[in-house]
């Protein structure tokens, strides 16, 4: 599983910071961050789920209210 996050689509409401450890708040950017991921495309983050994460990913990708976080399982198929 993993999640790409749409830096650029993101409006800093923080909602994925309270529900999955890997986004943290960049006040200075207004907008959160994917820790530890990979930039794929132009402000487009991609990261491997870890085991025992996959639904606080879940979680943070249904509360993201402007659907920024997307979350794809093992074959490639967009989940949430």
């Amino acid at each position: 599983m993993h999640v790409e996050f749409d830096r650029d689509v993101c409006v800093g409401m923080y909602q994925c910071v309270a529900e999955w450890d890997a986004f943290e708040t960049d006040r200075d950017a207004g907008k959160a961050a994917l820790v530890g991921s990979e930039e794929t495309d132009e402000d487009v983050f991609s990261l491997e789920v870890p085991d025992g994460e996959e639904l606080d990913a879940k979680f943070a990708a249904r509360t993201c209210p402007v659907d920024a976080i997307r979350l794809y399982d093992d074959d490639g198929e967009q989940l949430i």
